[in-house]
């Protein structure tokens, strides 16, 4: 009895380590690899900042990518130090670009949006462009937490001025940490979306769809953000 208990559990053993393994293969293999199927009129996009180091923007293109979304700014006076070479070499490529601004919360939104306007001007960015984003959330952003009327005022500031200095309607990635501690002001809530939701495809309306974060894809070193964009 004692041999065939130890038979079974060396068997349980094994069978834990293979799925263990497929588990691990599917994780760092298939999951990056993995792209949903587009519906009529979409296209697959991805965004990148300083993080993602050197770019062979042509690769991107030639792997079905059409789209990219640059980091540009962060709160009064951070500047992604790789912005104007992306931009540059993703136009070249033939990819469509925008940029996007990482919100912060401790700092007033003129100030972040003359940080940001700065960098259009850098890159003579206009109506060509894909409309300017706000990336809203609470990972990574400072310790401060002002109160949601100050936020919301400084968000509110922050849109008014991009908007008017660019014609263009303001692109709002918002996180649900965020929005759970500063609720969207409704005078906002028509702006298109830009949604998180790592595999499955989401409901409602949404203008990018972030699918992955981790997504292999041809010229990038290492994992990106992979998106599907509606139009």
């Amino acid at each position: 009895m004692a041999r065939r208990v130890g038979r079974w559990t060396a068997a349980l053993g094994g069978l834990l380590l293979v799925v263990a393994l497929l588990g691990w293969l599917a994780y760092a293999v298939a999951l990056p690899r993995y792209r949903p199927g587009l519906a009529e009129g979409e296209r697959y996009g991805i965004d990148v900042s300083n993080h993602q180091r050197d770019i062979d923007w042509a690769a991107v293109a030639g792997d079905d990518v059409g789209l990219a979304y640059l980091k540009a700014s962060e709160g009064a006076t951070y500047e992604d130090e790789r912005f104007t070479e992306n931009w540059a070499g993703a136009r070249e490529a033939g990819l469509e670009v925008g940029a996007y601004h990482f919100f912060t919360l401790c700092r007033s939104g003129e100030e972040q949006a003359a940080n940001l306007l700065g960098r259009l001007a850098e890159v003579g960015a206009n109506d060509t462009a894909l409309l300017p984003v706000v990336d809203l959330e609470l990972s990574g952003n400072c310790s401060d937490r002002p109160s949601a009327d100050v936020v919301t005022e400084r968000l509110r500031t922050f849109v008014d001025r991009v908007e008017a200095e660019t014609g263009q309607r303001v692109v709002l990635y918002l996180l649900d940490d965020f929005a759970q501690v500063y609720p969207l002001p409704v005078d906002l809530a028509d702006r298109d979306r830009w949604v998180r939701r790592l595999l499955r495809r989401p409901g409602g309306d949404w203008a990018w769809w972030q699918v992955s974060s981790r997504a292999h894809v041809n010229g990038v070193d290492g994992g990106v953000d992979l998106n599907v964009v509606a139009h």
